[in-house]
């Protein structure tokens, strides 16, 4: 089975979001990628369909956006 992403800009939402996550799913059943340090992952995030952070891609390719922190464009900067 492969694992969900969960993609963020390591802002005080997408921690909390990140934390959260992690306790629902497990650490094991998930990808954490801080786009906000790991930069050459936002062509990755986006090409999955993220149009907001914090954002997480299940392992069937749906993208479930959580509690609006960052668009693309403000990552991206």
């Amino acid at each position: 089975m492969s694992k969900s992403t969960f993609y963020h800009a390591g802002c005080s939402v997408c921690i909390s979001a990140e934390h959260d996550i992690i306790e629902l799913v497990g650490r094991d059943q998930v990808e954490i990628v801080n786009i906000g340090t790991t930069r050459d992952r936002i062509s990755e995030a986006e090409t999955a369909g993220v149009k907001s952070v914090p954002a997480l891609v299940t392992p069937q390719g749906n993208v479930l956006h959580l509690n609006f922190g960052a668009s693309m464009a403000d990552v991206k900067g």
